[in-house]
């Protein structure tokens, strides 16, 4: 009996597209299907827990032997909406920033743009499970995924972090992408393709599948997320990576 290959994913609005044809029993026999924070994936496949993830671009080059494999990827070519720096002052007056301990990209995109694009250097701590709430005065905080959205009309000064790569680069950003740590048949990753393209073609069937009354999820899936891993898309991530590479 073949071997099944896991697949490690998060469990976040933005991957539900993606995911979508998994859980509705497609490649089901050949595959299993893990949940988890974007952070955690990394070290499961890292400890060969996973044989494919749903990666935090800027975790690849911790995964010996990493490849990216698939058509498709958590991308934008301009406004996230799910990834932003939340503040009650402009960027300028920020003394301290809590970091989402939820994912690594978003993190590192921050310094990148704080550095080379703001040109500010707040104090950056490690933000634990209730740091929303010691967003205040001079204080921001960086909050990704869903409870980015539910923050969206709390603060007076929301900065999205893809749409100021976008102002800084002029390219899209990958924020996640599907990550090998082995070689994986062909036949399966066509397959693969396959069950990722699913979702996005019942994107209404999702959207009534998972309420959420504080943001429209038909603008996110449509116009904030960009799921096709296309040349633009690689020319952001090839560029984000080589930024990344500079800073450590």
């Amino acid at each position: 009996m073949q071997k099944k290959i896991r697949v490690g994913a998060v469990s976040y609005l933005n991957t539900k597209p993606l995911i979508f044809g998994f859980e509705q029993g497609k490649m089901e026999g050949k595959m299993d299907l893990i949940l988890d924070y974007p952070s955690h994936l990394s070290s499961l496949l890292q400890k060969n827990k996973l044989d494919i993830a749903l990666l935090p671009v800027a975790s690849i080059s911790s995964i010996i032997d990493a490849q990216i494999i698939g058509k498709y990827c958590i991308g934008t070519h301009r406004k996230v909406a799910s990834v932003a720096l939340y503040s009650q002052v402009p960027i300028e007056d920020i003394q301290q920033i809590y970091l989402d301990y939820q994912s690594r990209t978003s993190i590192a995109l921050l310094r990148i743009l704080l550095r080379n694009f703001w040109h500010v250097r707040p104090s950056l701590f490690e933000g634990d499970e209730n740091y929303i709430t010691q967003i205040k005065d001079k204080t921001a905080g960086l909050i990704i995924g869903d409870r980015a959205l539910e923050n969206n009309d709390k603060f007076p000064y929301i900065y999205d972090l893809a749409e100021a790569w976008n102002d800084y680069t002029q390219l899209p950003f990958v924020f996640a992408a599907w990550v090998a740590n082995k070689e994986i048949d062909a036949s399966f990753i066509e397959e693969f393709n396959e069950a990722n393209a699913m979702g996005l073609q019942h994107l209404d069937t999702i959207i009534a599948n998972n309420p959420f009354p504080l943001y429209d999820l038909k603008t996110y899936y449509t116009e904030n997320i960009s799921y096709h891993l296309d040349d633009d898309m690689q020319k952001g991530l090839t560029m984000f990576l080589k930024l990344l590479a500079e800073m450590n």
